[in-house]
């Protein structure tokens, strides 16, 4: 009885329906653009930047963080990877040994970052050959290296000539090495790219007297939403190893982050607090044109706890309304740019480019996304109900019959 009412006393005033669940349905669209074209924004630039560098996830030896030496490593074995590599949702997972060294030409020498990987696979994964910009990529089993643009220029080095590497090795052995320049490498970081070197992984070992270890294992999964699960699951197959996400190895961008989504959390509370100013004088006005209404039913017999049911299911309507609205006009166009990607142009563009990532805006479309705006949608629908609730609770049946006083 009391949904049938609530529903045909919706339809008393249509216009006024129609525009408080067109209000809401503004806010829950907007917000839902808002939100997924950041959390899409995030979730391509984080797996540019892990593809670019570290990785999602990274197995290494504990002591490792702290000391970033030659001698904390993880086996390589097929064995040692075998848990990782048979998780469904582990989409990569690459072996690399980084050190420093010291590189020097006819004339000059520098500090410099050695990274070894297996080339086939870095460039299935992070697209390393599309940095080439002279000479040739590696092959697995090359003896020869590729050298960061920056660092070539400062040692006076080209295609065909040799660099010397010298450093210290695994357990304190001498780490020295004369190898080819088989390639140059351009980064639009100048941190590496003034100072990279590039070895196939079988020579880096070799170079740093290894064996069969590594620097880390890095791993990356089919989505950024399985990270979490498959870091836990990492962590109990390698209790004995430190398993570190993108967040503990890139701090500074983690912090970036954080930081644009506070401010955009800030608009989209902002957006609904407008929204809510609007949405409870639309309910004050409703109840309190209809306290007439409401005292001819408190005294026809009909309890006040009910009415203020039927005041509540009437707000429900209209919320589910508005939601619905909203979801009818959001989720087509998220879907669509979920697979069409907004694509930026002019500098903004050409910077993403020369960084390696793809000048693309888009859409996430998650489920858990949609149900935390609805949440909030009807958190206010609750919070803006109070007072004309109290309203009607307090509500002098013989004022109100009157036709001019208010409760008090």
């Amino acid at each position: 009885m009391l949904i049938r009412l609530a529903w045909r006393n919706l339809w008393r005033q249509k216009r006024r329906t129609l525009l408080t669940a067109a209000a809401l349905a503004l806010a829950l669209a907007l917000s839902l653009f808002m939100r997924s074209l950041q959390e899409g924004t995030y979730s391509n630039n984080i797996d540019n930047a892990a593809r670019f560098a570290t990785g999602l996830v990274q197995i290494q030896h504990p002591e490792y963080q702290e000391s970033q030496g030659i001698d904390d490593l993880v086996p390589k074995s097929a064995d040692f990877i075998a848990p990782a590599r048979a998780l469904p949702s582990v989409s990569h997972l690459l072996p690399r040994l980084e050190s420093f060294a010291l590189a020097a030409g006819e004339q000059r020498s520098k500090g410099a970052l050695v990274m070894a990987g297996v080339p086939s696979l870095e460039n299935d994964y992070a697209k390393l050959g599309e940095k080439l910009v002279a000479g040739e990529f590696l092959e697995d089993d090359d003896n020869q290296v590729l050298v960061g643009e920056g660092l070539a220029q400062f040692l006076e080095l080209a295609i065909g000539d040799e660099i010397v590497l010298y450093g210290q090795g695994y357990r304190g052995q001498t780490a020295a090495g004369l190898y080819r320049i088989k390639g140059l490498l351009r980064f639009p970081v100048p941190g590496l790219d003034n100072q990279l070197v590039y070895l196939p992984l079988p020579l880096a070992q070799q170079l740093y007297s290894t064996g069969d270890l590594i620097s880390a294992w890095v791993l990356h999964t089919h989505t950024l939403a399985q990270l979490s699960d498959t870091e836990q699951q990492l962590k109990a197959l390698y209790p004995d190893q430190a398993v570190r996400d993108w967040q503990d190895l890139a701090p500074e961008m983690a912090q970036q982050i954080l930081m644009d989504k506070a401010g955009g959390l800030f608009m989209m509370y902002l957006l609904y607090g407008v929204v809510g100013f609007g949405l409870f004088a639309t309910l004050l006005m409703m109840t309190l044109e209809r306290q007439r209404e409401f005292a001819v039913m408190l005294a026809t017999g009909m309890l006040r706890g009910r009415l203020l049911a039927l005041v509540m299911i009437e707000s429900l309507f209209i919320a589910a309304l508005g939601v619905a609205m909203g979801l009818l006009l959001a989720t087509p166009v998220l879907l669509y740019l979920a697979h069409n990607p907004i694509q930026m142009t002019g500098d903004a563009a050409q910077m993403m480019l020369e960084l390696g990532w793809d000048p693309i805006l888009p859409a996430l479309v998650d489920p858990g996304l949609f149900l935390d705006q609805i949440g909030i949608v009807l958190a206010l629908l609750a919070l803006c109900l109070l007072y004309p609730l109290w309203r009607i609770h307090r509500l002098e049946l013989v004022s109100a019959l009157k036709g001019g006083a208010h409760a008090r």
